[in-house]
């Protein structure tokens, strides 16, 4: 009976699209990803994606200005959708900013195991990163580490400060509230897909969170605006 079901996960396209065509009543949604698979056919999926390679150039920005050792370590989930975006613009962001900085970027193959993603954290440590970054919701373990080493974190999906407000300095936060009112308004208004999305600094969608209880230099802070506004007006392309 539902009018919009969304499957979140990058992992649930295949499934939309051999099930979308069953339900052409009910409009669906997939992200991360900006297939709404119209070129097969199908009319009633609706596609979004995070630019999160924005949001991950600003923070590597700041990481590589801040960082001591000149060395960052990155561990995402797996080499796909907004994980793999964010990693790649940290890094593309860090080494713009500090030429010459060392990012080791690693991908443990999970979603959910945080004892991967802690270990990664550990290992990144011990090659010498002060700074660390990741992606997913197995964060969580890697966000541990940071704060008992010693270590700096940044964040994204969500402003990750409350789980190590020692250890956290920013987050890239997703604001899906206007995509989401749009599907729907969309819906109702009888069109049940092919629209794909996009979560930009631009529109709103995404947005740097700052810890309070870390100072930020304001070398690090002013380069990080100064990328943003690049960002937008199209001089810089994470």
């Amino acid at each position: 009976g539902y009018n919009l079901v969304i499957a979140h996960g990058s992992q649930y396209g295949t499934s939309l699209q051999q099930i979308a065509p069953d339900f052409p009543k009910t409009a669906f949604a997939w992200g991360t990803s900006l297939d709404t698979f119209q070129a097969d056919g199908i009319t009633n999926v609706f596609a979004y994606q995070a630019e999160a390679q924005q949001g991950g150039y600003v923070l590597g920005t700041i990481a590589a200005l801040m960082s001591k050792s000149g060395v960052i370590g990155e561990t995402g989930p797996v080499d796909a959708g907004d994980a793999k975006l964010y990693i790649e613009g940290f890094q593309k962001g860090a080494e713009a900013a500090k030429p010459g900085v060392k990012v080791s970027v690693t991908y443990t193959g999970s979603f959910s195991d945080v004892s991967l993603m802690a270990t990664a954290a550990e290992t990144h440590i011990a090659a010498g990163a002060d700074m660390l970054t990741g992606s997913s919701q197995s964060v969580v373990g890697a966000i541990g580490v940071a704060k008992d080493k010693g270590a700096f974190w940044f964040g994204t999906q969500w402003d990750q400060t409350s789980l190590a407000p020692t250890a956290v300095i920013a987050s890239q936060v997703y604001d899906w509230t206007g995509i989401i009112k749009d599907m729907i308004a969309t819906v109702k208004a009888g069109v049940m897909g092919g629209k794909a999305y996009t979560l930009t600094f631009k529109n709103g969608g995404l947005v740097i969170a700052y810890n309070s209880a870390i100072t930020v230099p304001a070398d690090a802070k002013a380069a990080a605006d100064a990328a943003i506004t690049a960002i937008n007006d199209g001089t810089i392309v994470p």
